[in-house]
């Protein structure tokens, strides 16, 4: 027994071991809104990689396949054009009623579009979202990358058909101001669709809404009519063309149809509807990080 006993190596003394507290962190906590944006960027090959798979696979069921994407606002500009410049006479005096109607149906898509998916990301994704740890703004981010690169041809074909159908409009150099004027209007629509993801989560009785907003906001947007010929109080006139959808669809139109310089008004109010709902949207957005994905 005592030759087991010498054997035996003696108890290791216990040493107490300092740990900072304040370095942990709680899994799933949200992080700092500095930190959240260099997490958006360090996703950012993924952002644009899913974007990109998910336009090519968007209508593959389809036999057209992407072709649905050019053809739904024709159908819509032909049913508009019909019932509003045809039989309610909407369209009288003003010039080239077909490219205005047109640029608005295709300008007015893109936007329907981008806000309507942005806001049913976070929904429409739950089991990713509650399988996986990251930046939930990656998915309405994502959304309106899909949304931009499905608009590019719609507006090339836009431009098309604006030059085909008489009265036929000449290219200038003010075409190029539609670059910035749809940059404009994606960021715009970030912010929205930003806005409603997180209300959604929480309340999704809230998409059943959602249609009704958008088509109420159609009809407020002079797509198919102008201001000018059915409002006259100049305050509400003035009011009215506060509505960011109205300026974009303006700029374009200017620069497109009429040849003419948008007014920097029209340029200072895109601007501020733009950045500031993207700068309250990723705010808004931040603060609800932790919810997602929940009940």
């Amino acid at each position: 027994m005592s030759a087991k006993k010498q054997l035996m190596p003696e108890p290791a003394v216990v040493q107490p071991l300092a740990v900072d507290m304040r370095r942990l962190t709680r899994v799933g906590a949200r992080p700092g809104f500095l930190d959240y944006l260099v997490q958006l960027w360090d996703f950012r090959e993924f952002i644009f990689y899913d974007a990109h798979a998910r336009v090519q696979s968007g209508t593959r069921r389809d036999r057209l396949g992407s072709a649905w994407l050019l053809l739904n606002p024709i159908f819509n500009g032909l049913t508009y054009f019909v019932i509003f410049g045809l039989l309610l006479q909407t369209g009288h005096g003003i010039e080239n009623y077909v490219g205005y109607l047109v640029i608005g149906i295709f300008i007015f898509q893109g936007t329907s579009g981008a806000i309507t998916s942005g806001a049913r990301s976070i929904h429409s994704n739950k089991a990713v979202v509650q399988a996986f740890n990251f930046p939930r703004a990656t998915l309405p981010i994502g959304v309106n990358i899909r949304e931009m690169m499905s608009n590019v041809p719609l507006i090339l074909a836009m431009l098309l058909i604006i030059t085909l159908i008489p009265p036929v409009e000449k290219i200038t150099w003010l075409w190029f101001m539609i670059i910035p004027a749809v940059i404009l209007q994606a960021i715009f629509n970030l912010g929205v669709g930003l806005i409603l993801a997180r209300v959604i989560s929480r309340v999704h009785d809230a998409t059943h809404l959602l249609p009704f907003f958008m088509r109420a906001w159609m009809y407020g947007s002079a797509i198919f009519y102008s201001y000018e010929k059915f409002v006259t109080h100049p305050d509400i006139l003035a009011i009215m063309k506060l509505n960011p959808l109205f300026n974009v669809i303006d700029i374009i139109r200017n620069c497109v149809l009429y040849a003419q310089p948008p007014t920097w008004q029209s340029w200072a109010t895109l601007s501020i509807w733009a950045l500031g709902a993207l700068l309250v949207g990723m705010v808004f957005f931040w603060q609800g990080e932790e919810s997602y994905g929940r009940g």
